[in-house]
């Protein structure tokens, strides 16, 4: 059995989000501290630890085809001590429900974030 890491996930920060993200927090200031709070609130609820919660939300960026936030959730997976090998199978864990296309689609965007190093 392995040991459950206690890591909380760490605050919001704008480096690495994407510009239309930061210009529409800026105009919209309320609604970015809504989200901010809501997304604290969902990821303190249960017991899993931020590197899961990053790797979940990639399969979920998966099944969206969200480009962006799976680079975001790939590179807060990394932050939170995720592989790379970790990161691809969250990935590839969608093949079978979601389909060929869009997992590889997923997968070449891991590929280029794991090549920024960031």
């Amino acid at each position: 059995m392995t040991k459950r890491s206690t890591a909380k996930p760490k605050p919001t920060t704008t480096k690495g989000v994407p510009g239309t993200f930061k210009a529409f927090i800026t105009k919209y200031p309320a609604l970015g501290k809504a989200h901010e709070n809501v997304a604290k609130a969902v990821e303190t609820v249960g017991p899993l630890d931020a590197k899961s919660l990053a790797l979940i939300k990639i399969g979920i960026c998966v099944g969206a085809g969200l480009e962006s936030a799976l680079r975001s959730h790939v590179r807060r997976a990394q932050q939170h001590g995720a592989t790379n090998v970790e990161v691809e199978q969250a990935i590839l864990l969608g093949m079978n429900t979601v389909g060929f296309p869009r997992t590889v689609a997923a997968w070449s965007w891991a590929q280029e974030q794991f090549s920024r190093g960031e």
